[in-house]
């Protein structure tokens, strides 16, 4: 590893960590010490002033968060953002993304399979009862095929690169993944605050993400002859993501609109407008199934549409993503897409998974507890980062205490070993310098009835505590802008 300078003097890499800036592997972008040039010319005024102008972009724009797992949690704050940009290059980038259309191709197959003619299942190669015993499976979907066969239109694929130097998939994504505006947002500050870099290094734009997502929902619009209304329908300004949904309604030109401003009639979905109704072909939906329709699911829901599953039924309306894709992004159905790839696609995966042992299958769960305190456990149905125990940091009491829970409830959870996710620099602001922290990498893939886009780069999610692995903005996490080269 070279010797640090500038803004890097203290820069240390803990031992058995892989820094994709400062270690040598496989896949390493040969330009980092280039970039790290940059950095290295700036003094740390300079530096805390760029990093002050970023942060008063990100205010002006509304991107905050809320950080629920602190003390007086609720509170928002400006978007952690971080301005030494992750670099992949093309080579890995190129393998990543046959990958990604490889994985979550096969996943829509196992959805239209499962709410279909449940071959995997009669074949025994995912097991019928982690299906069936899944929250998030919609019994009004079966026997009934979305407008061309598309259930995930929408993936957000979660990779952690290994010591080993490779990307591994983590987890799956398929109801309604989030986070692909904190990526416009970065590129959009990067490019304000550090234009320079962008002259000295070929990156793949991120700014067309919007098309492809609007040209991605026309595809599956039911044929009529005027051109298909797209609507973004949200739970409203309260909701953690609103600041998402209302970016992306506007860059997409589609109407913004929560439960209230749609209405059912003869089977057919209509928004009210001051022009009087207009009719909606595709409804891209940030609310969970449970609110999306007060006749089917929640009779309580404020937030859906009474109706809405009957027009979805008739196939008036496209919801996207439809309805009880929840099935496939269970933690424990995640361990079974490599089986998914072989008997669907009849291809080896080209991206491995992280291993994971399900602890509703019997010598799963004796591995689990017999290895408690070497291992990550998480319950399979969370997301955000809430209700992962990282168990070598947990003392025998708390060990004790896990192992009685999972005991309790088996498929509620699943094991993974820890994985040392690999670390970047980043800029700490109260030490006025970088240090390394652990990243990951969320991908977003598009699935449309005309073919697969896949937005090139992704969000890199960044654990601001040091030693910390968890990298969700829920837990205090931050992010970086992603650059694949072009």
């Amino acid at each position: 590893m070279p010797s640090p300078t500038g803004l890097f003097t203290d820069y240390t890499v803990p031992e058995g960590t892989l820094d994709e800036v400062f270690s040598d592997f496989s896949h390493h972008y040969s330009r980092y010490p280039a970039i790290r040039e940059v950095f290295d010319e700036l003094s740390a005024g300079d530096f805390q002033r760029l990093n002050e102008s970023a942060k008063l972009s990100f205010l002006n724009q509304g991107i905050t968060y809320a950080v629920y797992s602190e003390d007086g949690g609720g509170k928002e704050k400006i978007f952690p953002f971080d301005l030494f940009p992750r670099i992949i290059d093309q080579e890995e980038w190129v393998q990543l993304q046959m990958g990604l259309e490889q994985r979550n191709t096969a996943l829509n197959l196992f959805l239209k399979d499962v709410y279909g003619p449940r071959a995997i299942l009669k074949e025994k190669i995912v097991p019928e009862d982690l299906v069936m015993s899944s929250t998030h499976y919609v019994k009004g979907m079966e026997d009934f095929q979305p407008r061309g066969g598309i259930y995930t239109h929408v993936c957000g694929t979660d990779l952690v690169r290994h010591t080993d130097g490779k990307f591994y998939v983590l987890e799956d994504n398929l109801r309604s993944p989030s986070g692909v505006s904190y990526v416009l947002s970065n590129r959009a500050a990067m490019k304000r605050t550090l234009y320079g870099m962008f002259r000295q290094v070929p990156v793949e734009e991120v700014s067309d993400y919007p098309a492809m997502l609007l040209q991605t929902l026309q595809s599956v619009a039911a044929p009529r002859d005027e051109s298909p209304r797209c609507v973004v329908l949200t739970p409203g300004p309260f909701n953690s993501a609103y600041y998402e949904h209302s970016l992306l309604a506007r860059l997409m030109d589609c109407d913004l609109v929560e439960g209230p401003d749609l209405y059912v009639d003869d089977d057919t979905v209509y928004l009210k407008t001051i022009s009087g109704r207009q009719r909606v072909d595709v409804i891209y939906r940030r609310i969970d199934d449970a609110y999306l329709d007060p006749e089917v699911f929640r009779p309580d829901s404020m937030l859906g549409v009474a109706g809405l599953m009957r027009a979805y039924a008739k196939g008036r309306v496209t919801i996207v993503n439809a309805p009880g894709t929840g099935i496939a992004d269970d933690k424990a159905i995640c361990a079974y897409v490599p089986d998914m790839i072989r008997f669907y696609l009849k291809q080896e995966p080209i991206i491995s998974n992280v291993p994971t042992y399900i602890c509703g299958r019997p010598e799963d769960l004796k591995y689990t507890l017999e290895h408690l305190s070497e291992l990550v456990v998480k319950p399979v149905d969370m997301s955000g980062g809430y209700g992962v125990m990282i168990c070598d940091r947990l003392n025998q009491a708390e060990l004790d205490e896990l192992a009685k829970k999972i005991q309790a409830d088996p498929r509620n959870f699943i094991a993974q070993p820890k994985i040392m996710l690999s670390t970047h620099s980043t800029y700490i602001e109260d030490k006025n310098s970088f240090a390394p922290r652990h990243i990951d990498l969320r991908t977003f893939t598009l699935l449309g009835a005309d073919k697969t886009r896949i937005l090139k780069g992704g969000l890199t999610r960044v654990a601001l505590k040091e030693g910390s692995l968890i990298v969700n903005s829920s837990q205090g996490g931050g992010s970086k802008d992603t650059w694949v080269i072009a």
